[in-house]
């Protein structure tokens, strides 16, 4: 399989998707692509506009992406792709529409098969067994909360080590260890913004200059770089 699951799209005071194009250039290669985009994770702007966005920035570095929402048999589109994108949003809403569209299956099926894929936020959680760990509101019902598991383990993105100034609820940190109490086999890696996971030639590695936070019940977190080995978290 190849991956490339980025924990957000825009880092503050930069244009959208900007980080981490060069790393999508770099996974994606130096031949033109023409990526299926999934757009499903967007709510209060249309698939198009969506999709407009995210070409811009595909554009900038040699490739393109077409949306999904523009064909009429989904399956087929995905079956046809050179590579899937999923962008970010509403994970609920997105994972919603993958079972609408009868999608989970075969976009899984391709990726197996080496098609590369793409996702950020919403797009890095519907890579993994469950939408569990999704920082999102459950705005609708998802018709089954299982995901693609392209992974065996969870990712929660925009992770953040406190709460803003003067918010006294629960740290994402106790929140992870909620979900672990009731799923104690399972790692969840606590991906910053400004990172991402890659996997490829059967490595998991880590891109970014902050270093992922690694869960499991029972067990003191984990500090992992991008110098570290994250093949660990790829045994089921």
């Amino acid at each position: 399989m190849q991956l490339l699951l980025i924990s957000n799209s825009t880092m503050a005071g930069e244009p959208y998707l900007d980080y981490p194009k060069h790393e999508i250039k770099k996974f994606l290669g130096d031949k033109p692509v023409k990526a299926l985009f999934i757009p499903y994770a967007a709510v209060t702007f249309s698939f198009d506009d969506y999709e407009a966005k995210v070409e811009q920035r595909f554009a900038e570095i040699g490739h393109h992406v077409r949306g999904i929402h523009h064909y009429d048999d989904p399956v087929k589109a995905v079956e046809e792709a050179e590579a899937i994108v999923v962008g970010g949003g509403n994970t609920w809403q997105l994972v919603r529409m993958l079972h609408d569209n009868n999608l989970m299956k075969p976009i899984a099926k391709r990726v197996a098969s080496g098609m590369p894929y793409i996702g950020w936020s919403a797009g890095s959680n519907v890579a993994c067994p469950t939408l569990r760990t999704t920082n999102d509101m459950p705005i609708i019902d998802p018709m089954g909360f299982d995901c693609l598991k392209l992974v065996p383990f969870q990712i929660n993105p925009h992770y953040q080590d406190k709460n803003p100034e003067g918010h006294a609820g629960e740290t994402r940190e106790q929140r992870i260890e909620e979900f672990l109490e009731i799923n104690p086999d399972t790692y969840v890696v606590g991906l910053r913004e400004g990172t991402m996971l890659k996997y490829d030639d059967g490595k998991l590695s880590l891109i970014g200059n902050l270093t992922a936070r690694i869960f499991k019940k029972d067990q003191k977190p984990l500090e992992l770089s991008s110098e570290d080995n994250f093949n660990f978290l790829l045994k089921e």
